[in-house]
């Protein structure tokens, strides 16, 4: 599974499969099926079969787990967070996936530029962004 696929995994599957302890209130719309967002998670951009806010998701994993660092805006914490390798090699996988060029690998302004494609490309699949997250 790619890098990205791993990550709308966790996300679009945590308040199902994942976390197991998640409240449904983490997705107010965890009242659909649960093979949809793990369906969705693994295939190319499509059109959902469910919405999921991507930050009451993330905020409760990260209370869960203590803290989650500062997710909002780091790759690195987002990917920690999540049980994911962030190291240098996956982000430089998952600028490839994503397409993103910013910078040198490993930079600030790639890192940067990651966190906010990953969120862009969460919205683009169903996932509710806040503006904040995505710009």
């Amino acid at each position: 599974m790619s890098i990205f696929g791993s990550i709308m995994s966790k996300i679009f599957g945590s308040s199902h499969a994942t976390s197991g302890s998640a409240p449904a209130s983490a997705d107010p719309a965890s009242n659909g099926g649960s093979a949809a967002p793990a369906q969705t998670a693994t295939a190319s951009p499509q059109t959902p079969a469910q919405s999921v806010d991507v930050q009451a998701v993330l905020t409760q994993m990260a209370s869960e787990k203590g803290g989650g660092g500062n997710w909002q805006t780091s790759i690195v914490d987002l990917l920690k967070l999540l049980g994911l390798d962030s190291s240098l090699t996956a982000r430089k996988e998952l600028a490839n996936e994503l397409n993103i060029h910013a910078g040198a690998d490993g930079s600030a302004e790639q890192n940067i530029a990651l966190q906010k494609a990953v969120m862009q490309q969460l919205a683009a699949n169903g996932g509710k962004v806040p503006e904040s997250l995505k710009a």
